[in-house]
C-alpha cells in the first residue's frame, strides 16, 4: 500500500480500484491527476501536486496516465490534461482543467474539511456497471 504524503502512481485498472476503494474506505478527500507524460502543463504541475501531498498526508493523492489507462481516461470522461477530479466517498465534489495551481490549491483545502455534497448526474462517479465494462474491456 502507497504511503501518506505522495502522489500514488496508478498503473493498471486493479490498482486504480484498489486506491480509489481505500479513499471511499477511509472517507478522505481524494485528487486524481489525469495527466500524459508528455504533456508540458502536467508536467509543470507534478511537483506542486507532490508539495500538496507532503503538506496534506490526510488527501490521497492519484495519478492517472492517460495513455496508460485509457479506459479509465474514458471512464471518467477526461478529454484535456491535467483534469483534475477531487472526490470523497465515491463523489465528485469537483473537476479542475488545466494546471491551475491556485484553483487546485483552494478546492483541496475547501473540500478537505467538508462534508461530500449530495451527487448530482453531472457529479457521480461512474457507476458500478459502467466500471465492470470497463474492467472487462
Amino acid at each position: 500500500m502507497a504511503e501518506e504524503g505522495q502522489v500514488v502512481g496508478c498503473h493498471t485498472v486493479e490498482s486504480w480500484k484498489e486506491q480509489l476503494q481505500k479513499g471511499i474506505d477511509t472517507k478522505k478527500l481524494i485528487v486524481v491527476d489525469f495527466m500524459a507524460s508528455w504533456c508540458p502543463p502536467c508536467r509543470f504541475i507534478a511537483p506542486i501536486l507532490a508539495d500538496l501531498a507532503k503538506k496534506m498526508p490526510h488527501v490521497i493523492f492519484l495519478k492517472v496516465d492517460v495513455d496508460e489507462l485509457k479506459s479509465v481516461a474514458e471512464e471518467w470522461d477526461v478529454e484535456a490534461m491535467p483534469t483534475f477530479v477531487l472526490m470523497k466517498e465515491g463523489k465528485i465534489l469537483d473537476r479542475i482543467l488545466g494546471a491551475k495551481k491556485d484553483e487546485l490549491q483552494l478546492a483541496i483545502t475547501k473540500h478537505a474539511t467538508t462534508e461530500p455534497a449530495a451527487p448530482t448526474a453531472e457529479t457521480a462517479a461512474p457507476s458500478a456497471e459502467t466500471a465492470a465494462k470497463t474492467a472487462n474491456a
